[in-house]
């Protein structure tokens, strides 16, 4: 993206004025090398959501933005129903409500090293992951609508973790509103079988080494320190979601004809929040949530079982899970006056700062942890969120790196199983269903997440707490 088209508004902030149809100005977060990598489509797609009925303040994108389904990924957005605000599903995405879950396991490296070999190819075996991945739990009718209701609340009940878990699960495990009979059969079909599996794609299962902190202060709230063993869990709703998203395109397309809004670009499709159209999809995708939530509870309780039985002394501790695709009702200050507004993320994580309500009691002094996943050859980071980034940014981080190349120019330059051989040799472990898909996620393909995440901590979005290196990966 050129910046000389660009206005520079603060520090590693930048703005696209209000033109033409547009009803707020644009917002770009990111450092003049993030801001060159971005492409044009990323202006085009940012400008095209400023467009939209009751969009409050800006539109957004963080530093890792990239193009994507009507809204870039990276991108945020609030809208006010009372100004006609909208729900979109291109401002959600497919993959509704994809997330990081992040565990302490209470063991440092050497703890973990005599037994690292066994514990991967365990794991491997005991959590399905791959395209069209199934697992051993089967739901039909009732108890799949439980689910969707539930979320991590009704695994738990199930006996899948420790009930102490949903305080550190965004919406306390259940999100609240979400309404299964807004959900197609041909959706729930596809969920039948994969509650507790990773999928395919940028999903994975990692262990990693804690190797730098950055706040002490933060990172003993969360109970982290030099050489601490975690595991993070980043996948989403799997086939539900992406059903919901595909089965409300086209009632959102005809909403839009409907209620007379204009759009800019047809994956933009979307209803007024308050209409019949904009409720049915808004309570379908919070069953989504639901689904991605109970989804990672049950992948969590997979893995204490494998590190349960090789490794007994592990804790497997909550840090926290967040959701970074979603749209939600939250209290923001807007011109001076608390408003309910609905905000849109997609590919952008939840950070609120200290003090929110909705934080869990132990982090209410340092803010919501941010869970920033890097590729399967580099680091993760763990952040916390800010109270200027609640102001300025809806309380809103990056994600992850953000990709650089598509996939299938992935494939084009890099083979999975020598990918596979070099990550070993450089002390990270491969585990993978596909080596086609290990292309596709090769760490080249990626931005540079360090750049990333410090370009979002210097904009003050979010905090540097920790990094992480991946000492092992498993991918679908």
């Amino acid at each position: 993206m050129q910046k000389s088209t660009l206005s520079k508004i603060g520090d590693l902030r930048w703005e696209i004025p209000k033109t033409g149809e547009m009803n707020v100005p644009c917002h770009i977060f990111a450092t003049d090398e993030l801001l060159k990598e971005m492409d044009e489509k990323v202006r085009e797609q940012l400008s095209n959501v400023a467009c939209l009925p009751g969009i409050q303040v800006a539109s957004i994108s963080m530093p890792d933005a990239h193009w994507g389904y009507g809204f870039p990924i990276g991108g945020v957005a609030a809208f006010d129903p009372a100004e006609g605000g909208v729900i979109s599903m291109g401002g959600v995405g497919f993959d509704i409500a994809c997330g990081v879950r992040m565990l302490k396991t209470g063991l440092k490296s050497e703890d973990v090293a005599p037994r690292m070999k066994e514990l991967v190819e365990t794991l491997f075996q005991e959590v399905p992951a791959g395209l069209g991945s199934t697992g051993e739990i089967r739901l039909k009718g009732a108890e799949l609508d439980d689910v969707l209701t539930g979320g991590a609340v009704w695994a738990v009940d199930k006996g899948y973790g420790r009930k102490e878990d949903l305080e550190y699960v965004e919406e306390n495990g259940r999100m609240e509103g979400a309404d299964p009979s807004n959900v197609s059969d041909h959706a729930k079909k596809r969920e039948e079988k994969q509650i507790g599996t990773l999928g395919s794609g940028n999903h994975y299962l990692e262990i990693q080494q804690v190797t730098e902190i950055y706040d002490s202060e933060s990172a003993g709230a969360l109970g982290l320190e030099p050489d601490d063993i975690l595991v993070a869990i980043h996948c989403g709703s799997r086939g539900l979601g992406h059903q919901i998203g595909t089965d409300y395109l086209k009632s959102l397309g005809s909403a839009s004809s409907k209620y007379g809004i204009r759009l800019k670009d047809r994956e933009l499709a979307c209803a007024p929040i308050e209409s019949k159209e904009g409720r049915q999809y808004l309570t379908a995708m919070y069953a989504g949530v639901n689904c991605a939530l109970a989804n990672r509870q049950v992948i969590a309780h997979l893995v204490r079982g494998v590190f349960g039985k090789l490794l007994p002394s592990a804790s497997m501790e909550m840090i926290y899970d967040v959701s970074h695709n979603t749209c939600k009702q939250e209290e923001h200050e807007i011109g001076g006056w608390k408003k309910k507004v609905f905000v849109h993320r997609k590919g952008a994580t939840r950070a609120f700062g200290p003090g929110r309500a909705e934080l869990p009691k132990r982090y209410s002094s340092i803010g919501q942890p941010v869970l920033i996943g890097g590729t399967m050859g580099t680091c993760s980071f763990i952040m916390v969120g800010t109270e200027y980034g609640t102001k300025q940014a809806f309380g809103s981080a990056c994600h992850g790196a953000g990709r650089s190349m598509s996939r299938k120019k992935a494939k084009g330059i890099w083979r999975g199983d020598k990918l596979v051989r070099e990550l070993e040799h450089k002390g990270i472990l491969i585990r993978a269903h596909s080596y086609p898909g290990v292309a596709e996620e090769a760490p080249g393909a990626y931005k540079d997440v360090v750049q990333v995440v410090g370009a979002v901590h210097k904009a003050g979005l979010a905090r540097k707490v920790a990094m992480a290196r991946p000492l092992a990966c498993i991918k679908g």
